[in-house]
């Protein structure tokens, strides 16, 4: 396959596993290979084949497009709900620090920073 569709399905890949907190050792776990063959798919090196492709979907509960096609719809944040509290503290500025949380961050987490932020302040 041509080096754009590897760098399709390398940043699809990542992104899913991440926003399913997964990474290549669990990868290479469910799939009955080495760390190597997925750290391979996780750098763009190499692509599976189809049926590998197929069983990585049902693992993760996509479609085919959705690891081989290029998501136009790139959000900063993987995680809706993150995205809508990393709003939040962007429109609060006492807050505004925690917006540059890291973008796979679990909701839980984001909630408990800015918590923890306002709890320093003297907030609520």
């Amino acid at each position: 396959m041509d080096e754009q569709t590897r760098r399709i399905f390398m940043q699809n890949l990542n992104r899913y596993l991440s926003e399913h907190g997964y990474n290549q050792a669990d990868l290479a776990r469910h799939m009955h290979v080495s760390t190597t063959t997925t750290a391979r798919w996780c750098t763009g090196q190499a692509i599976p084949r189809i049926d590998k492709i197929q069983t990585i979907c049902n693992w993760l509960g996509i479609t085919k497009s959705d690891l081989l096609e290029e998501n136009v719809k790139d959000e900063y944040y993987i995680n809706k709900e993150t995205a809508e509290i990393a709003q939040e503290l962007f429109n609060n500025p006492d807050l505004r620090v925690l917006f540059d949380a890291a973008r796979d961050a679990k909701p839980e987490n984001l909630r408990l920073a800015a918590e923890m932020l306002r709890l320093f302040k003297g907030g609520e």
